[in-house]
């Protein structure tokens, strides 16, 4: 399936919406809502432009979305103290070099970004 145009868009997310509400344990359902949110997701990722994240933080909880983690999941991940991640999360710390450097391998956040947003 693939959208072409807003409309299509906007029709996707209304049978989206329908089939999340009625599927339950339905396979059938579930695969159709699938098909159709990954062709909502490639409709946004060709035609809607969404804001890049400008500040560390806001970059690290969207790495964290994309990659489904939570706080301690990603502690597990960076190798550090849930305690770290949550102060670096909440502005408390900022991240040192090592960490840094981690952030760009394990989480793919770029090492420029990285340096010019702490």
């Amino acid at each position: 399936m693939k959208l072409l145009n807003e409309t299509d868009y906007k029709n996707a997310f209304e049978q989206f919406d329908g089939l999340v509400a009625r599927m339950g344990d339905d396979p059938q359902l579930q695969a159709q809502a699938r098909q159709l949110a990954e062709a909502i997701q490639a409709y946004e990722q060709a035609f809607i432009a969404f804001p890049k994240p400008t500040t560390l933080t806001a970059m690290i909880e969207l790495k964290m979305y994309e990659m489904r983690l939570k706080q301690k999941d990603l502690a597990v991940l960076l190798g550090v103290e849930a305690s770290r991640v949550s102060e670096l999360l909440t502005g408390k710390r900022k991240p040192t070099l090592e960490l840094a450097k981690r952030l760009h391998e394990k989480l793919g956040i770029d090492g420029n970004f990285i340096l010019e947003t702490i």
